[in-house]
């Protein structure tokens, strides 16, 4: 086995790479950004490398990669299973592993403290590659924070080559980075990105899609064809913000996105079904109830008179992404509108109810996908064309 250099051209995904003692630390958000937000939650969701893979051109039959996951401990609540790192070789599945070592972030819940305890760096081995020349990705976990440590194969590798392909920029919730997905190539965006051959940027921050001004820059500032934002649960769960400053900062979000991308495809997504937060206000809370039966769920808290008040509802946050669309689009015709109801809505929420009451499961994750890649790759979809 030959030692590979972790270099950056063969990551992808990933819009800064830190160097920590151990190896790389792929970021999705770039450091200017992370320096101008010390919510923890954004440091934890930023860091979670989902839609960030290594790209190699190889012979090689073997792949090795060591890495330090960090994985999330929650005392009273059953153990979350390892994270998967999916292996494509030549756009196909072709196999998974996870690794049991490394970092623990003990979470409590009831109080939201942490405790970080170190551990040891694991390997992941893919074996039985064909020996032929071809693209391999190793997609990393999409919910564990992950260092690369070390790479090695047993025939020399370079980065994949430039396919033509578009790059799909894309921001969103925890929905959209993959809360709940089975593995990394199985988070909706992942399989909407596979579907419509695409290069994926999944900007999916769990908990952190609060129109923040970096994130907005952070977006304005990458490359990219085809751009899609999906807005407005966290900022009704988080309670952020009343009616009046929503619309003025969904305003400033995409007039930043347009600064770096004036003419690029450009979709706006409402929240999909939530049953709790349609016709009621946030903040959502921990269910103390499920908890206490070894279970994670959540509940809304707000009360729906205060809408009189501008408290937002899924409801109300709809209408008024669809008003802001509607009314830019008359100056701005590349720019788009999707309900999110057209994703995941009321028959769905009947036949594949969202387990915890916010976050949909793997087969949610694949109807999402699915229903996205046929409304938005569609011959007359808003990602149908090339960027102007």
């Amino acid at each position: 086995m030959h030692t590979i250099p972790l270099t950056a051209d063969l990551v992808r995904g990933a819009l800064d790479l830190e160097r920590t003692a151990h190896g790389l630390l792929p970021h999705r958000l770039p450091a200017r950004a992370r320096a101008q937000c010390a919510d923890p939650q954004l440091a934890l969701a930023e860091s979670q490398p989902s839609g960030v893979r290594l790209a190699l051109r190889t012979r090689a039959t073997a792949v090795e990669l060591d890495t330090l996951p960090t994985k999330r401990v929650y005392p009273g609540v059953p153990p979350r299973p390892d994270g998967v790192y999916d292996l494509l070789v030549d756009g196909r599945p072709a196999g998974s592993a996870t690794l049991a070592e490394g970092n623990t972030l003990v979470i409590d819940l009831g109080t939201g403290t942490a405790e970080h305890r170190p551990g040891p760096v694991g390997t992941v081995r893919f074996t039985g590659l064909p020996d032929t020349v071809k693209d391999v990705e190793i997609w990393l976990p999409h919910n564990e924070t992950t260092e690369l440590v070390a790479l090695r194969a047993d025939a020399p590798v370079e980065p994949v080559p430039d396919r033509g392909r578009r790059v799909w920029l894309h921001h969103g919730s925890s929905i959209s980075h993959g809360s709940d997905a089975a593995s990394p190539t199985t988070t909706w965006p992942a399989l909407a990105a596979a579907l419509g051959s695409v290069e994926l940027i999944n900007l999916g921050l769990a908990g952190s899609a609060l129109l923040d001004p970096f994130t907005a820059r952070a977006l304005r500032d990458t490359p990219a064809d085809l751009i899609s934002v999906k807005l407005g649960l966290n900022v009704v769960n988080t309670d952020l913000m009343r009616l009046r400053a929503f619309g003025p900062a969904v305003h400033g979000f995409l007039d930043t996105v347009r600064e770096g991308h004036p003419r690029t495809p450009l979709l706006v997504v409402s929240p999909v079904l939530c049953p709790m937060h349609e016709e009621t206000p946030g903040p959502t809370a921990m269910d103390l109830e499920a908890l206490g039966e070894g279970r994670v769920g959540y509940r809304a808290t707000g009360d729906p008179a205060e809408r009189a008040a501008g408290k937002l509802t899924l409801g109300v946050v709809r209408e008024e992404l669809a008003r802001i669309v509607r009314e830019r689009a008359a100056e701005d015709p590349w720019l788009h509108f999707l309900d999110g109801r057209e994703l995941y809505g009321e028959a769905d929420a009947a036949e594949l109810p969202l387990p915890d009451g916010l976050h949909p499961d793997a087969a949610g994750h694949r109807r999402i996908g699915e229903r996205f890649a046929a409304l938005a790759f569609a011959a007359d979809g808003p990602f149908a064309g090339r960027a102007a």
